[in-house]
């Protein structure tokens, strides 16, 4: 089997993780977190950071220390993981879904600012001026960019909009370390930034998450949240309700180990993508997403678009070939159905429909790379000779 994207572990994993269980240090103490940390700074460019269980618990604290409150909206594209939304719930807040734009698969500016400008109040008071829906007459407190498959929008347009409407922003960067708007890391636009380092991510822990934070009163309070709000170094006082999600020693020093390969990975996957736009350009029956001159991408989860990606999904199952589609669009979920969804033409539908992700795994072979091409034009009758 020719797998999605699983972890290449090819560095000082074994080590570092030898390390761990040498000394005994495997929980939460340990050097390697703080390592870890400042390794994703120096690869982001952001001083302050904070290692969590993972990028959903990070976009969750996120949005608690940033001062999201109960039943207050958070706006987020309608096509994401799911994992987006379930932050801004495990939050207590409430998401509103906008589509997503046909040609880069970003949440549509265009939607955004004609709701905003439609669909909205404001209000001065004491603390400053907030923008709310008319509908519900809850504030929109945060505006959720998600760097769809390590891509991303239009940074500073997004960016205006935020300031105009008096929003902050969370960037979900969790597919996206690596990836750049006119050479700005991901994940420093806003006011957060969480990266994931899921076993299909470009370097992994096998699971866990970074929150980078502009502001260090920000990241001090996440560390102590995450850390049980505990107020003393030896004794067991607490002096508000914390939550357990630390990152333990033993995956940092897997994550370590990762990050010092970073550039070798990076590398390695724009490679990967560069091989299947040159091997699938002439193929009619597939497009690809388009990427922006301003953006360099991570090219983290290679994927195409055709009429049939389920048929090609069970063609290539059959020839050892494993791909994905896209996530099923938030508003079809049933536990979010409900959500107020600003769309036009439903462009998250037509991709979740048309979208299929081939394999691009950091150890991938330029041989397999070539048996998948050939494979995908033996399915649509093209002459691959």
């Amino acid at each position: 089997m020719i797998p999605l994207s699983t972890p290449y572990l090819a560095g000082n994993e074994w080590q570092y993780v030898k390390e761990c269980l040498d000394t005994g240090w495997i929980s939460s103490s340990g050097d390697f977190v703080g390592k870890f940390e400042e390794a994703i700074g120096q690869i982001v460019g952001c001083a302050h950071t904070v290692a969590c269980v993972n990028g959903t618990v990070g976009l969750q604290m996120a949005l608690q220390v940033g001062g999201l409150n109960p039943g207050e909206h958070v706006l987020i594209p309608n096509l994401t993981f799911v994992a987006t939304a379930n932050a801004v719930h495990h939050a207590g807040g409430k998401p509103i879904l906008i589509d997503v734009d046909k040609d880069f698969w970003q949440m549509d500016l265009d939607l955004l600012e004609d709701f905003l400008a439609s669909q909205t109040f404001q209000i001065e008071d004491e603390t400053g001026i907030s923008t709310y829906y008319l509908i519900t007459k809850k504030r929109i407190a945060f505006l959720m960019p998600v760097h769809v498959l390590g891509y991303m929008g239009d940074m500073d347009r997004l960016a205006k909009i935020a300031e105009k409407y008096h929003l902050k922003i969370v960037e979900d960067s969790t597919e996206a370390l690596g990836s750049t708007y006119k050479g700005q890391h991901a994940g420093t636009f806003g006011d957060f930034g969480v990266f994931s380092f899921n076993g299909n991510k470009i370097i992994s822990t096998g699971g866990g998450g970074m929150v980078v934070c502009k502001n260090p009163a920000d990241a001090a309070k996440l560390k102590h949240l995450i850390n049980q709000a505990k107020s003393h170094s030896e004794e067991y006082t607490h002096d508000e309700t914390g939550y357990n999600f630390r990152m333990v020693n033993v995956l940092a020093a897997i994550g370590l180990a990762q990050a010092e390969q970073f550039s070798s990975h990076l590398s390695r996957k724009k490679e990967i993508a560069e091989a299947y736009r040159v091997g699938l350009k002439d193929v009619t029956e597939i497009s690809f997403q388009r990427i922006s001159p301003k953006v360099d991408s991570n090219d983290w989860l290679f994927t195409i678009l055709l009429e049939n990606p389920a048929g090609l999904q069970a063609f290539l199952q059959k020839q050892g070939i494993q791909t994905r589609k896209l996530w099923v669009p938030m508003n079809q979920l049933p536990m979010h159905s409900t959500l107020h969804y600003i769309s036009g033409k439903d462009q998250s539908d037509l991709l979740y429909k048309k979208a299929l992700s081939l394999p691009c795994s950091v150890g991938i072979t330029e041989s397999q790379i070539i048996h998948v091409i050939g494979k995908i034009k033996e399915f649509l009758g093209v002459n691959h000779f």
